[in-house]
């Protein structure tokens, strides 16, 4: 391969200091290192890569694509946990929301679908994968998601159990005595799909035990779900209208099952089953595909995931290129 004129770095989260996707120097590593502990299952691997890569690469720009410039412009009411403003002004406690470059790349290809610009669709976008999340977007812009100061808050995910009553988590501590260790352990690796399952957290593999009989797989399948369409619904409550529902993530874009079963019970945002089932092999080659049947109800799209893609485009618009 020809030597790269640039580098894009994905950096799930930018902290409060760093607004936009930039250029890495000295002063942005030490920024990135400081929040390492906010996404510890994403930017403290993601670091070593980073240094890595500038090492072997000292001749060319690198830059670092957060996941949380999507949501920067997120309303007061959206952001603010409700909790002391001492919490709130000295701790940096606040939402920031996740899963941005995979939002932006579908958010542009979903208005291409429709034939309609960016700043005139209310649509709610679900990324489904090892994390899921769920956002809401008014006339371009991110207004409500799912996932808060860190990637551990809102749906149900692969590994990871979503939200959680904060109580439980206090309890856990007091009556239990487990540290905070074993709270940071078992909340990001051993819960969620895999926690209710006690198999996996894939759900291919999961459809396949439910089919075979597995009651703790049909349990995990079905708070899953569930937990989508809450997740869905509580984004529709922020939009005026419903334009589409857009899927994508890799459980978004290749889990029939759990399209159908989300969409089935969202009947009452207009949202309707029956969906069709594009190959995966055309769905990655024309990035994506409306699903719902007959044009009946509210557009269903599935998107390709795209963050690679995104990762290109915004280190192009960074250095102008």
């Amino acid at each position: 391969m020809p030597t790269p004129a640039a580098v894009g770095h994905r950096i799930v989260h930018s902290g409060p200091h760093l607004t936009g996707h930039t250029l890495i120097d000295a002063r942005v590593r030490a920024l990135l290192a400081d929040v390492a502990d906010l996404a510890p299952l994403h930017v403290t691997p993601a670091l070593p890569v980073v240094d890595a890569a500038r090492e072997l690469l000292p001749d060319v720009p690198h830059v670092a694509c957060f996941d949380t410039v999507f949501h920067k412009d997120l309303p007061a009411q959206a952001r603010t946990y409700a909790v002391p403003e001492r919490w709130r002004a000295e701790y940096g406690l606040r939402r920031y929301g996740f899963h941005g470059l995979s939002y932006s790349w579908a958010l542009q290809r979903t208005a291409q679908a429709l034939g309609r610009p960016v700043d005139n669709l209310q649509v709610v976008l679900v990324h489904l994968g090892g994390g899921c999340s769920a956002c809401a977007v008014r006339n371009g812009r991110s207004v409500d998601t799912t996932m808060g100061l860190t990637p551990l808050e809102g749906l149900v995910m692969s590994r990871r159990s979503g939200s959680l009553d904060p109580g439980a988590l206090l309890w856990l501590q007091r009556r239990h005595g487990l540290s905070t260790d074993e709270l940071d352990d078992t909340l990001h690796r051993h819960s969620g799909l895999l926690g209710l399952s006690g198999i996996s957290g894939d759900t291919r593999d999961l459809v396949r035990a439910r089919a075979a009989g597995d009651a703790a797989a049909a349990l995990a399948l079905a708070t899953f779900t569930l937990s989508c369409r809450r997740g869905i619904a509580s984004m529709a409550a922020s939009l005026d209208r419903l334009d589409a529902l857009v899927f994508t993530g890799e459980i978004g874009e290749d889990q029939p099952e759990v399209r159908e079963e989300i969409c089935s019970a969202l009947t009452v945002l207009g949202v309707r089953g029956g969906l069709l089932v594009p190959e995966l092999e055309d769905l990655l080659r024309e990035g994506l595909r409306r699903i719902d049947q007959a044009r009946r109800g509210v557009p269903v799209l599935v998107v390709a995931t795209g963050e690679t893609q995104q990762i290109a485009a915004e280190t192009r618009r960074v250095l102008g290129m």
